[in-house]
């Protein structure tokens, strides 16, 4: 099967490919490297271009015979989508409804989503189910609601068979070191706290220490990127088998405090991490959890790098070795 990766320069998206290619799927990466990078691609065809121009996007599925196609491509900070709602719907939802566009004109029925927990916004139920109410708190989560909604559509009108996968925090690195994180700017806890220890932050804040948990700090439920880019190709395996389209929360049912991250780290590296406290950040919430029973029935997940220790582990070996060459 040839399958196209919207985005597969990036965090996520470099370790998905990496899976398929594993798997024996012939892959082309689309990226505009606003934010994916090269050295980030395991390999397969590369072109470089953007999702909103929908002529060069129509050309690409012209010259390919694309079975499947995963979309990771989108702008991610959830912050700045407050300050620039327009930049983010403009290009989260206009891209995904291009690439749909050439999608149903190439006949292309399988089509893999990389939605978000954040259309669930303030959870009223612990861990999160997939059946849980729908009301995101920022634009960002609103970009990957809306997508959602026009995929049950395209379904109910054109037949396109689709699994949303609505992930929680991705961390850690490729266990084998090839690749890492690599955001600009980086936002993400475990990194931030690592490239601190490392000397490239000059420091780190935690951000409230007065939630209602058993430490004060949030508690969130991290998952091993290459567990995630597991989870996609599965979906993408098990899609052709399924009555009708899905939506998958990829979690690990299991949280962690920021300081019981920060002490694992501290346990990880050997280094004590010192911090600043700040207030909190608006909209987040005391803990998120997410019901992983869904994918592990209907994608047959198995967490395998899931476990605090090897996230930071990898994650701190990746970081090590990027550190020294940059």
């Amino acid at each position: 099967m040839k399958i196209l990766v919207t985005g597969g320069a990036g965090y996520i998206g470099s370790h998905t490919v990496h899976e398929l290619l594993k798997q024996g799927y012939e892959t082309v990466i689309l990226d505009n490297f606003s934010s994916g990078k090269r050295e980030l691609v395991p390999g397969g065809e590369v072109i470089e271009g953007d999702l909103r121009d929908l002529a060069f996007l129509e050309s690409i599925f012209r010259a390919h015979e694309f079975q499947g196609v995963i979309h990771f491509a989108a702008l991610t900070q959830v912050g700045e989508s407050y300050t620039d709602p327009q930049k983010y719907y403009g290009h989260n939802v206009t891209t995904s409804l291009n690439l749909l566009h050439a999608i149903l004109k190439a006949n292309v029925k399988l089509f893999i989503f990389s939605s978000s927990a954040a259309v669930y916004g303030i959870p009223s139920r612990i861990p999160i189910p997939e059946s849980h109410p729908l009301s995101p708190m920022n634009p960002y989560g609103w970009t990957k609601f809306f997508v959602e909604k026009i995929l049950l559509d395209y379904e109910r009108a054109y037949g396109l068979k689709f699994v949303s996968l609505r992930y929680f925090n991705a961390a850690g690195a490729d266990p084998e070191g090839r690749f890492g994180e690599m955001h600009e700017p980086e936002t993400h806890l475990i990194p931030n706290i690592l490239l601190f220890l490392l000397g490239k932050k000059e420091d780190f804040n935690i951000f409230g220490n007065n939630y209602s948990t058993p430490d004060g700090t949030a508690i969130r439920d991290y998952i091993h990127v290459t567990d995630l880019a597991k989870a996609h190709v599965s979906a993408l395996q098990k899609l052709p088998a399924f009555k009708k389209s899905e939506f998958i929360n990829l979690g690990t049912n299991k949280g962690y405090s920021v300081m019981e991250v920060v002490r694992k780290v501290e346990h990880v590296t050997g280094q004590k991490v010192s911090f600043h406290m700040k207030p909190k950040r608006k909209g987040d919430v005391d803990v998120l959890l997410a019901s992983n029973r869904k994918a592990k029935k209907l994608i047959e997940w198995e967490l395998i790098y899931s476990d605090l220790d090897t996230i930071i582990e990898t994650a701190w070996n990746w970081h090590s070795k990027t550190a020294q060459h940059a």
